[in-house]
């Protein structure tokens, strides 16, 4: 849906108003089909974490002290527990 609403009085400005709401809608709902029936968020999410533990294991001193450094200034998130 789209409007134009706020016109001037000779017509020449207007505020241009379009709603996405049903565009949205529709590309949320082809992402989920595209991904199928055997797609596992839960799952995704716990290989990400272990993908992120892995990426960081078996820094040497100086590569965890960057760690560290980089996840104290916000730059990385502080890995997770667990």
């Amino acid at each position: 849906m789209s409007r134009v609403t706020g016109l001037s009085a000779d017509g020449t400005r207007g505020t241009f108003e379009f709603d996405l709401t049903g565009h949205e809608a529709r590309r949320r709902a082809e992402v989920l089909a595209a991904l199928g029936d055997s797609w596992d968020p839960v799952a995704v999410l716990a290989d990400e974490a272990a993908a992120q533990r892995l990426l960081y294991s078996g820094l040497d001193a100086d590569q965890q002290a960057l760690y560290a450094r980089l996840v104290a200034d916000g730059v990385l998130p502080a890995a997770e527990q667990g």
